[in-house]
């Protein structure tokens, strides 16, 4: 009897983890990556000797036992990455207007690090953390219980309020509830839209352990590609996929320039607009392309690539989240005068025990409204006064950074840009958006998107199915290939995988 044929559409990490699973277990799998490589948000890139990454820039939960350690073990990624764990004692650090705060590591850590400057709300943070881990409990998603269904009573109520509502509640004083947010850039929250079951889950994912992956995060996607073509399955760069083909009933492949891939199933680990472009396929409904075409986008970055000279800038080994104001909220919403209203700036981690950066990033909210006029222009290729807007801003960007650390100018060697427009040409998300489709609990069901679609044999992954982030993409893999082998075999297989 032949084996299924699986073609997948895009090679980041839902393409890449719905590969390996399948291919694993018995699957003909072929991926199709428009792009010279692989790996989505987990690209990175080289300039004078020093890597950069472009989307994971640090990972939670992967200490022995935790969910994420768990997935990687199951994948079979864990011997294939070395892990840089960020400061207990302050793995990310917020300022807001000058004044600085710190996240540790572990229920007791964090509440006790934050009461010393907020010693009237011990309580309160005590009300706040008990609720984020009942929420991030009651998910089955998070503690792989199952993967069928996420939809408990306490997670259903907590995906339509949002999450400056329910922090407002447990929470008085409003300096510390803005200090609790103060890293949405993460995953760019929305004040009065964003449920607080996504603060939640991304709260818990990395209180509990926070790493960099040393070297860069396109090391899980080499060894995914690894464990993918030793299972028999193909990958295939530079293959931009056209059109999914369709009959009256079914997809039945995909064509590329000049190639046609037959399939049993397609799976599109890509932007829900751009399959929405390549199939025009009758079964998929007016109203249901009407609805994709409507969901809103999270807000598009700009980026400052930093390389350092030698040996002039210790390493950091935390995130850094600052504000020139009191509050975080609101950042996306700038005019020219006032542009950077926050930023987030990290080192990359280059070597186990790093000791002075090599090179880093500073990020902040673009609008795609900015740089629409060149939509259409190719890399490199985009005129004097795109880099001149380019040049402008990072400039910007470093200067607001000076104010909290002063010698960061004069550590710089050089420094690359990138804006909303080079993440839609290397990802092809919507409009350049961060992390893709917004979450917006005003929206409910309808904000959400599914793995199935009208096309019985068509499935979607990737950050837009079921939340951003790799425990998000990895919980939708797991999701979209539940389809073909069942929630109940995948959850017993991570189980098998680290007994």
């Amino acid at each position: 009897m032949s084996r299924q044929r699986v073609v997948i559409i895009g090679s980041g990490l839902g393409g890449l983890s719905s590969g390996l699973i399948l291919s694993r277990n018995g699957y003909d799998v072929t991926i199709l990556e428009q792009g010279a490589q692989i790996g989505g948000c987990l690209q990175c890139f080289r300039r004078q000797g020093v890597k950069f990454e472009t989307g994971m820039h640090f990972i939670g939960s992967a200490d022995e036992g935790q969910v994420l350690n768990r997935l990687l073990r199951y994948l079979g990624v864990l011997d294939d990455i070395r892990l840089s764990r960020l400061d207990i004692n302050g793995y990310n650090v917020v300022s807001l207007d000058g004044q600085q705060f710190r996240f540790a590591n572990g229920r007791e850590a964090f509440i006790e690090t934050l009461a010393k400057d907020f010693p009237h709300e011990r309580d309160g943070l005590h009300r706040y953390f008990d609720l984020v881990e009942r929420v991030a409990s009651a998910s089955s998603f998070r503690t792989l219980r199952r993967a069928d269904s996420d939809a408990s009573p306490l997670n259903t109520t907590f995906q339509l309020r949002s999450m400056n509502e329910v922090i407002g509640e447990v929470i008085s004083d409003e300096l510390l509830r803005n200090v609790l947010v103060g890293d949405l850039p993460l995953y760019a929250a929305e004040y009065d839209k964003t449920p607080f079951s996504t603060h939640a889950f991304i709260a818990d994912f990395y209180n509990r352990s926070a790493f960099r992956v040393v070297g860069g995060s396109d090391h899980i996607a080499l060894s995914l590609a690894k464990h993918i073509r030793a299972n028999g399955g193909e990958i295939h760069c530079r293959q931009q996929v056209r059109k999914i083909v369709c009959n009256d009933s079914k997809a039945i492949g995909v064509e590329t320039d000049g190639h046609f891939y037959p399939a049993d199933i397609v799976i599109a680990a890509i932007h829900p607009a751009r399959v929405m472009e390549l199939c025009d396929s009758s079964l998929l409904r007016p109203a249901y392309r009407a609805r994709i075409a409507a969901m809103p986008e999270t807000a598009g970055g700009f980026a400052v690539y930093l390389r350092f000279k030698p040996e002039t800038l210790p390493y950091m080994n935390h995130n850094f989240y600052g504000y020139h104001q009191k509050s975080p909220w609101g950042c996306e919403h700038y005019n020219a005068a006032n542009w950077p209203r926050g930023y987030l700036y990290m080192h990359f981690c280059n070597a186990p025990e790093q000791r002075w950066a090599e090179g880093g990033v500073i990020l902040s909210y673009m609008q795609f409204d900015e740089v629409e006029r060149w939509k259409g222009t190719t890399i490199g290729h985009r005129g004097e006064a795109y880099e001149q807007m380019k040049h402008e801003r990072a400039e910007r960007l470093i200067d607001a950074v000076c104010r909290e650390f002063p010698h960061l100018r004069e550590a710089i060697a050089d420094y690359d840009t990138s804006t909303p427009l080079t993440y839609y040409d290397y990802t092809g998300t919507e409009r350049g958006a961060m992390y893709g489709i917004a979450r917006d609990f005003h929206l409910g069901p309808a904000g959400r998107v599914q793995h199935r679609t009208k096309i019985p044999n068509l499935l979607l992954a990737g950050q837009n199915t079921n939340s951003h982030g790799i425990l998000g993409v990895l919980v939708g893999t797991i999701v979209a290939c539940s389809e073909l082998l069942t929630s109940e075999s995948i959850i017993k297989d991570i189980i098998s995988a680290n007994e």
